[in-house]
């Protein structure tokens, strides 16, 4: 599973250690090591952040051998896309970038909704790839599904860009067997992305099961329990004013202490 390198220092000999667990994701040739890094929290949501402390970590990764990394346009509302391109310039070559587009802030960062209009698909993309100073996107998702909008129209216009070349890849995040059946039926799906972990074990229902049916890769995100399983939060005063998940139920006093 791990590759170790022996490597001399002013202070001393030190190890470097790989990974070498690889998988290629669904209908693509994109090789990626299983084990990800999920950005979101580098902009939002989890408390306070540090740009630098971000950027060095993202680098870091990259030496150790990780080489899929997750955004999304709506992470800090561009500002965690906006990270990544000045973290990995000259990483690209290195790295299997996954964002999203779909769930729309305003100026001042409010929520305003889903949206799955192929217009807008389009001009989310160009800006995503402006902000990540990239020619193409590896993998591009549809962050959630607009109801207003059919499957069928919003990867019909996924498709689109990857005739265009902005997109090599298309996936999915969080939507049913039945939707990624549809969706597959229009394109090819290369990966849906799922919350799973200890509390959420849904996509064991019936999930899994369709993914290997269509050959698609199943993109657990959240894994740790968002952040539970790092044994660093041991009650909510271990979580800062303003991170989200204060008002998640797993993160009450009382369910902290029974998990």
């Amino acid at each position: 599973y791990k590759n170790q390198h022996i490597y001399n220092s002013p202070f001393g000999p030190y190890t470097l250690i790989t990974m070498k667990s690889k998988t290629v994701l669904g209908h693509s040739d994109l090789s990626i090591n299983r084990i990800g890094l999920g950005c979101m929290g580098m902009s939002e949501f989890y408390g306070s952040f540090d740009e630098r402390e971000s950027i060095n970590t993202l680098q870091k990764a990259v030496d150790l051998g990780v080489n899929f990394f997750d955004t999304a346009d709506m992470y800090g509302s561009g500002a965690n896309e906006l990270l990544l391109g000045k973290a990995l310039k000259n990483r690209w070559k290195d790295v299997v970038l996954a964002t999203k587009f779909g769930v729309m802030r305003g100026q001042n960062s409010e929520f305003l909704g889903l949206n799955g209009k192929p217009d807008y698909i389009k001009k989310a993309c160009e800006d995503s790839l402006k902000r990540l100073n990239i020619e193409a996107i590896d993998l591009y998702y549809m962050h959630r599904q607009d109801p207003d909008v059919e499957i069928e129209e919003i990867v019909g216009a996924m498709a689109e860009l990857v005739k265009q070349g902005k997109v090599k890849h298309i996936g999915l995040s969080e939507v049913s067997p039945e939707t990624l059946r549809r969706a597959h039926a229009v394109h090819p799906i290369t990966a849906v992305q799922t919350e799973y972990s200890l509390w959420s074990r849904e996509p064991e229902e019936e999930m899994f099961k369709v993914c290997e049916e269509l050959g698609v890769t199943f993109v657990a995100y959240s894994p740790l329990g968002r952040g539970f399983l790092t044994g660093n939060i041991t009650s909510r005063n271990d979580l800062e004013k303003g991170d989200f998940r204060l008002s998640n139920p797993r993160f009450t006093d009382e369910a902290i202490k029974k998990n």
